[in-house]
């Protein structure tokens, strides 16, 4: 099939193609009845059920396509999208918005060290050597500390006292960022850079390259990213709609219960649900079942508490999906 000329009229989706967002986004889609398939070497996929093509593509080109309206919709990193700004401000024609913040894929971009070494303050940084695959973001922050610095400079010309332990470092020297595609945590070690900087997850492959942390750049999670400009905003607002509804039934359970009439305000303040629990009435004297969502990393510490106050037949219920206010 030739997929170019079966793009016309749908709205173009970009997601990863690889990496450490593409498993959990691809399930988001398959929860969210997004149906296709993928051909083995296509970066193109046509949904079956909707007017939407499947674009795979590499997550930190994302917001560029994104961006300059190649594609409507796309799932990448904030960490991505903040990159891409810091490289290619928005302009009235071009940018992106974030729609919706998916939750996975949490980081951190850090700057690092090596653990032995005799650095512990990033702005000892300034005028070494640093290497990233972020450049845009290291750049603007680094300008931020040299001009701290320079700031801090002007300050003991001008007969002021500052105690600091970067006191002695020039305010002409500028930090040397350097690009590294891969691998960012060997460069230390390689004598390449005197610090990095690069995303953390768990910290362990940081810990096992002999690095600390000693500052944070940006956090980010997935996010649901347009183009500000979009023309397909119904079909976008659908989508979201869709993948909200997923995260919502990842991050909720159905909770339902009988109580005692004289214990409802009780249980209705530790169930309180997304607006209100549903109360619906028993054939047995002044008692009534409650369903409500609960949040499901406090299922059961809500359960020991409705039991404290006399709850009975305590029912769990998995949300395959749903659509809350």
């Amino acid at each position: 099939m030739d997929l170019v000329n079966h793009l016309e009229g749908r709205l173009l989706f970009a997601v990863p193609k690889k990496g450490r967002l593409q498993q959990a986004t691809l399930d988001l889609l398959s929860g969210s009845d997004i149906q296709f398939r993928r051909e083995t070497r296509l970066d193109i996929a046509l949904v079956k059920n909707l007017d939407i093509a499947l674009v795979f593509l590499p997550a930190a080109d994302i917001p560029t396509f994104v961006g300059e309206g190649s594609v409507d919709l796309g799932i990448t990193g904030r960490d991505q999208v903040a990159e891409h700004e810091a490289t290619s401000p928005s302009t009235d024609h071009s940018g992106v918005e974030e729609v919706l913040d998916l939750g996975f894929g949490k980081c951190s971009l850090k700057v690092q060290v090596p653990e032995k070494g005799a650095i512990t303050n990033p702005k000892e940084l300034i005028g070494k050597n640093v290497v990233t695959s972020f450049t845009g973001l290291t750049k603007q922050y680094f300008a931020r500390l040299e001009k701290e610095v320079q700031e801090e400079h002007k300050g003991l010309e001008n007969g002021y006292t500052i105690v600091t332990d970067h006191s002695k470092t020039s305010k002409e020297q500028r930090t040397k960022i350097k690009f590294v595609g891969g691998s960012v945590e060997a460069a230390c070690a390689l004598g390449v850079a005197h610090g990095i900087v690069d995303l953390v997850e768990s910290g362990e492959t940081m810990k096992a390259a002999g690095l600390k942390d000693i500052d944070t750049v940006i956090t980010s999670t997935a996010i649901l990213i347009k183009n500000k400009n979009s023309k397909n905003q119904e079909m976008i607002d659908l989508i979201a709609s869709r993948i909200r509804g997923v995260i919502t039934a990842q991050k909720y359970v159905l909770c339902q219960y009988n109580i005692a009439r004289t214990s409802l305000e009780i249980a209705k303040g530790i169930t309180p649900g997304k607006r209100a629990p549903t109360i619906t009435a028993l054939d047995a004297q002044d008692w009534v079942a409650v369903s409500s969502m609960v949040e499901k990393k406090h299922i059961a510490n809500k359960m020991d508490e409705l039991t404290k106050i006399g709850a009975t037949d305590i029912l769990v219920l998995e949300i395959a999906n749903s659509r809350t206010g």
